[in-house]
């Protein structure tokens, strides 16, 4: 009797894991038949854009002995004035501008007395100082592209008659309408990559029935001839014409 129950015990344990095999054989069968059944494939949309705003940085300065930092103050304080006025001329608004608290370092007798404190400002160590270099930052931010490009390429000679030592530090470029545009570009990126995939299909004598999932990619804001990219995206800000390439990853179910 106990021989009958140990071999019923046996088969019941054999045809247990038996079905299980089964179960497991026919779940990785359905699984790799439905992987088998997937398209994965990228679509991409570019556009070529205009910037509508620019961001123009400059700066001015004035050498003075260490015993006229008063009247170098006063100077560059009309130096503003006159720079501010003659932006308000161009039709340049008052919020467009903005002025810079300055700064101030010390001239050494000796340049290589000059030194970094753990604070970051320059001393001239053991050398004695002999004038102050005192500077003022401007910048002018703009939805006036073309205006501002053109006084930025002869502002230093307008001012360098007046006696006034101006320079232009930076030049950049912003599209305003970047946000709408991504949302364009994903929705042709999408029909993109549905193209492409119904080619692939084609080729195969296959079709694409549904989309299984899709994901943005990153953007890239790049020179207008530009074949840069990046895994975490770009910004160009240096060109005034602009390629903005948007990416989605898509994958399709076959029938």
């Amino acid at each position: 009797m106990e021989i009958k129950n140990q071999t019923a015990f046996s088969a019941a344990i054999i045809g247990a894991s038996i079905i299980i095999a089964t179960v497991v054989g026919a779940d990785s069968f359905l699984r790799a038949r439905r992987l088998s059944n997937v398209l994965s494939v990228t679509g991409s949309a570019e556009k070529i854009v205009a910037s509508d705003t620019v961001k123009w940085q400059s700066s001015i300065s004035r050498s003075v002995d260490a015993d006229k930092m008063a009247q170098g103050s006063e100077q560059i304080k009309n130096d503003i004035q006159t720079i501010k006025k003659h932006f308000g001329d161009l039709g340049i608004q008052e919020n467009e501008i903005t002025v810079s608290p300055a700064t101030v370092n010390p001239v050494c007798e000796s340049q290589n007395g000059a030194f970094y404190d753990r604070y970051g400002n320059q001393s001239c160590g053991a050398s004695r100082t002999v004038g102050y270099n005192i500077q003022q930052v401007i910048i002018v931010e703009s939805s006036r592209v073309e205006e501002i490009t053109e006084l930025a390429q002869t502002a230093a000679d307008k001012f360098m008659g007046q006696g006034i030592i101006f320079t232009t530090q930076n030049m950049e470029y912003y599209y305003s309408k970047l946000a709408e545009l991504r949302l364009d570009l994903l929705s042709e990126a999408t029909k993109d990559a549905q193209a492409r995939a119904q080619r692939i299909a084609e080729s195969t004598g296959r079709k694409i029935d549904i989309l299984q999932s899709a994901s943005q990619g990153v953007f890239q804001v790049t020179a207008k001839n530009s074949v840069e990219v990046s895994d975490y995206g770009i910004y160009d800000t240096a060109s005034r014409e602009k390629k903005i390439t948007g990416v989605v990853r898509t994958s399709f179910i076959l029938k």
